[in-house]
């Protein structure tokens, strides 16, 4: 058995015995209940504290970051520490996050962005439908997308736009009508029946497909946690935090990008998504 393994295991059996916990305090009495998080709370404010101190003298020496930097490669350690906030995630998360929050803004107005990199204080885009071209909509658009990146990803200097792509169009069509079922996109549930911090799963030819709508934004993923591949629209998902939690084994996922904060090399299938008319589409590979 590898070292990994042996780490999620422990994980595993860790996030399981949360789990029950949590599950056990659902079952009490409201006055109950409500004594249990403040324990729940005070214990995790009790630890976030020691935690931001011990991370705080670790920076402060040389050695520390090294040791700091070894740490945070542990799967345990790494969950620990985004789950109190005191880790960030790298920049190119961040920056999908801020793109996705602006999605809405731009798809309403037949237009897309494509975060392909963040490299050397530069994100690297594509840009589609009406953020591509030279018109005055093109423009704004551009500058929105420019705005966002640089105010919530401090580490992005500049945007560098890819150009190897189709000669650009001052507007697609195609992005104001309903997706081509014979293109693999399937029709969901309109918007209104997937409300903020909640989610659906819909059957498709192709499996199942989980939507998530966090804080009004819209993802969609198979329908398969990464970690053994079972359901998780029975999952917690936490629109404070951002994250969804497997109701099987407790493997915590990053719902604005996928990725797995207890397992960092696991990783949800994203698939595309669009809204249409009030209505979801979503095309599973």
């Amino acid at each position: 058995m590898t070292q990994s393994h042996t780490v999620a295991d422990d994980l595993e059996s860790v996030a399981a015995r949360v789990d029950a916990a949590v599950a056990a305090v659902a079952k009490l009495e409201p006055s109950a209940q409500a004594v249990a998080l403040e324990l729940k709370q005070a214990i995790e404010a009790f630890h976030k504290l020691a935690l931001t101190t011990m991370v705080r003298h670790l920076k402060q020496d040389p050695r520390g970051k090294e040791l700091l930097l070894e740490l945070v490669a542990d799967p345990a350690v790494y969950a620990l520490l985004v789950m109190h906030g005191i880790v960030r995630a790298d920049p190119l998360t961040r920056a999908r996050r801020v793109l996705d929050n602006a999605r809405p803004y731009m798809q309403s107005h037949g237009g897309d962005a494509e975060l392909v990199d963040v490299r050397d204080g530069v994100a690297y885009l594509r840009l589609h439908g009406s953020c591509n071209g030279c018109s005055l909509s093109a423009f704004t658009l551009r500058k929105h997308v420019e705005e966002v990146l640089l105010r919530e990803v401090p580490e992005i200097s500049r945007l560098e736009v890819l150009t190897d792509q189709p000669a650009p169009t001052i507007l697609r069509p195609e992005a104001q009508m309903s997706p081509d079922e014979t293109k693999g996109w399937v029709r969901g549930p309109a918007v209104s029946e997937v409300p903020s911090g909640q989610m659906m799963s819909i059957p498709t030819e192709r499996g199942n497909v989980l939507i998530v709508n966090l804080a009004n934004r819209l993802s969609a993923y198979r329908n398969a946690c990464a970690h053994q591949g079972r359901p998780l629209d029975g999952g917690m998902l936490d629109p404070e935090n951002g994250t969804l939690t497997c109701p099987w084994h407790g493997f915590c996922f990053d719902v604005a990008s996928g990725e797995c904060l207890t397992a960092p090399q696991a990783q949800l299938e994203p698939f595309p998504l669009r809204v249409v008319d009030g209505i979801i589409w979503v095309r599973p590979q």
